[in-house]
């Protein structure tokens, strides 16, 4: 009998692991029901309006309002560059919703020649069912732009008080600006809602973009969320290995490009974190790569156990997460096998929803009778 490659054994083990995933969320071996609510053409992120219906970014720039079962196109979304990892990113509602209806939005614009840069945005959303419209945008922050396709993140999340707004920004796969205060890339930055860095930022007054800076050394930041104390948390992709979950705190370096719980893609070692304590380690990471893709920090009833726990949606590693969070702690929880998925977030229902980034499909994860 002839031997089988080791490569082709690989390519078997990682079928029957997709295979296994399709099995495990849909045959109900899991502690949740999963309903598939709508589905959409590459999904990047979404928001709950109040009311239950929700926004939608399509990465090659469509701005989707869900209502029931009818999805409709808002006009007036800004055009994107497409391309690699960039395109329409996140969406979330301005503190003020329910009396201004402003939304702001993030997404890659070109610059000159070769370069591009992400972007975050405002406008104010009428949902007319006539002719739904986004009204007014304007660019209220920047990305330094460089050449290249990738680590844009341009996730946003505002703080609990609603003073801040909180821009992940990705180091565009250069390493080095992560390190360097003067540009605003591989940083968590804290922004005022107009888009003005906060007073207060701990590197204000060093030049150039210091002053939108909150914490640096990050690499690819897909995640953010704050848990009932206050905490800001952050997850972000490393390279081969070396995923990390961070608790993020003013003024401190994550490390990267110095430090990694990874390796290089050519094989080149990078020196852990425990080699360096003067940068701040992960609280949890993965190796090998989960690729997490968004964050959430659970506050609903419908699943009691998991109240404060983290979630966080896998690409690479096709699964849901859990990470159960202990004060300033965490600690791996449960991993279900599911498929690539971009965008974790609670409904108003207290249900989990997920979208794919496969088949775009809007899935709803409800507690089993």
């Amino acid at each position: 009998m002839k031997a089988i490659p080791v490569l082709s054994l690989a390519l078997l083990a990682l079928t029957a692991g997709a295979c296994q995933a399709q099995t495990l969320a849909e045959s109900g071996a899991t502690p949740f029901t999963v309903t598939e609510v709508a589905r959409f053409d590459q999904p990047w992120a979404m928001v709950f309006l109040p009311g239950g219906d929700a926004l939608i970014t399509e990465k090659a720039g469509k701005l989707k309002w869900l209502s029931g079962k009818t999805i409709r196109d808002v006009a007036g979304a800004p055009k994107v560059l497409e391309e690699g990892q960039g395109g329409f990113g996140d969406v979330a509602l301005a503190p003020d919703f329910a009396q201004s209806g402003m939304i702001y939005l993030s997404w890659v614009e070109k610059g000159e020649g070769s370069l591009s840069g992400a972007v975050v945005g405002r406008g104010k959303l009428t949902l007319d069912a006539a002719k739904p419209r986004l009204e007014g945008l304007e660019v209220i922050w920047r990305q330094t732009k460089v050449e290249g396709d990738g680590h844009f993140s341009h996730r946003l999340l505002f703080s609990p008080d609603g003073k801040y707004l909180y821009v992940t920004s990705g180091e565009r796969q250069k390493k080095t600006p992560a390190q360097d205060l003067t540009v605003n890339l591989g940083k968590v930055l804290r922004l005022l809602p107009d888009g003005k860095p906060a007073p207060g930022n701990p590197f204000a007054g060093k030049g150039g973009q210091s002053a939108e800076i909150w914490s640096y050394g990050h690499r690819n930041l897909y995640g953010l969320g704050f848990d009932k104390d206050g905490r800001l948390w952050e997850n972000e992709m490393g390279p081969q290995g070396g995923d990390e979950v961070n608790l993020i705190v003013a003024g401190k370096n994550y490390g990267w490009p110095i430090v990694s719980n990874g390796s290089d893609y050519d094989d080149t070692d990078i020196p852990d974190h425990s080699t360096r304590p003067e940068f701040e380690a992960p609280k949890v990471w993965w190796n090998p790569s989960i690729s997490p893709s968004s964050m959430l920090i659970y506050t609903g009833k419908k699943f009691p156990k998991w109240q404060g726990d983290m979630f966080i949606t896998a690409l690479s590693g096709q699964a849901l997460i859990r990470v159960h969070l202990d004060g300033d702690k965490a600690t791996k929880g449960d991993q279900w096998p599911m498929e690539r998925l971009r965008e974790v977030e609670q409904g108003p229902d207290g249900d989990i929803y997920l979208l794919e980034d496969g088949d775009g499909r809007l899935l709803k994860l409800s507690p089993k009778a």
